[in-house]
């Protein structure tokens, strides 16, 4: 099967159709690295024949689209490369059967397999939301959901040691076994981790933070997001505090982040709950002087610092 002239249209509807009966397809395609500079769709003839270009990406995203991986193209002639999609197995954390659901997301769980900051698309726009806050004045960290402390570990590398030193990090989970390993990870003195569940998080009395991390953790099914996010700021963070909260609009299957929120009762990707959190969070923290910034693809972050108050002129 190969594709030249053919719209995506065309592609969609024909790859849709085989993969109904078929587990792996291959086709082969002009090869992505003669289109680069060209839109995709845009025609170009090589050696007699014309040609759709579309670039690498183009094809790895209607493979996920599609539920599927692209393996590596295979050069099959001069001006043509075969893919090779094949479905994505339906192993997931999200439809593990967990007995004791504290461990859900505890060291030996499926998730404790899943890397976030190995990813590209993830680790970029954490980083940007550390360097946004100016993560240098930063003293006093609390990570909410903090797991095995991945999240403190790309603050532990991106400051100077010195610095790194001088800050009070502290991470709260429920998952016992997540925050054993997170102390492994974290032997230095000024970093904590606490087994504790977030929503009785007054009883820690931990005292108020400049700086809130809390990743994929504020939706979970357990906690009522917008009274919670409220208390956050009125009773655990500083005047001149910051935020950085992590939104998932992803899933992790067979190995893979795929890009879309899922929502209960719907087959395709629906994002209606992720931007209204998203959405109350934003013009909440701006009622309360906060500058709001929303960054990110798989995951939503938002960013949050306080807006330094004008001084007043005084009046002679």
């Amino acid at each position: 099967m190969i594709f030249k002239t053919q719209t995506m249209q065309e592609i969609f509807s024909l790859l849709e159709e085989r993969l109904q009966s078929n587990e792996t397809i291959c086709f082969d395609v002009l090869d992505p690295d003669r289109c680069i500079g060209f839109y995709a769709g845009e025609k170009l003839e090589v050696a007699g024949e014309v040609y759709r270009c579309r670039s690498l990406r183009t094809w790895m995203e209607l493979a996920q689209l599609l539920g599927c991986i692209m393996k590596v193209p295979q050069k099959c002639e001069e001006a043509l490369v075969r893919l090779t999609f094949e479905r994505i197995t339906d192993h997931s954390f999200h439809i593990d059967n967990i007995t004791q659901k504290k461990e859900k997301y505890g060291s030996s769980s499926h998730f404790a397999r899943i890397h976030k900051m190995e990813e590209a698309a993830f680790l970029y726009y954490y980083r940007q939301a550390l360097q946004n806050i100016t993560l240098e004045k930063r003293r006093r960290i609390l990570d909410l959901g903090v797991n095995r402390g991945d999240e403190f570990e790309v603050i532990r590398n991106m400051v100077a040691p010195q610095h790194y030193r001088k800050m009070e990090l502290i991470g709260i989970d429920h998952s016992q076994s997540a925050i054993e390993s997170a102390e492994a990870r974290f032997p230095e003195n000024n970093v904590t981790f606490r087994t504790h569940d977030i929503n009785t998080l007054e009883a820690l009395a931990l005292g108020r933070f400049d700086l809130l991390i809390s990743i994929g953790t504020l939706q979970s099914p357990g906690i009522r997001f917008k009274p919670f996010l409220m208390e956050l700021v009125q009773h655990h963070l500083q005047e001149d505090a910051a935020l950085i909260l992590g939104f998932p609009n992803s899933r992790w299957i067979g190995g893979e982040m795929i890009y879309g929120a899922k929502a209960p009762n719907y087959a395709m990707s629906e994002m209606s709950l992720l931007f209204n959190d998203v959405i109350f969070a934003k013009k909440y923290l701006q009622q309360k002087k906060y500058r709001v910034t929303i960054t990110g693809k798989e995951y939503i972050f938002l960013t949050a610092t306080r807006i330094a108050p004008k001084s007043r002129k005084r009046i002679l």
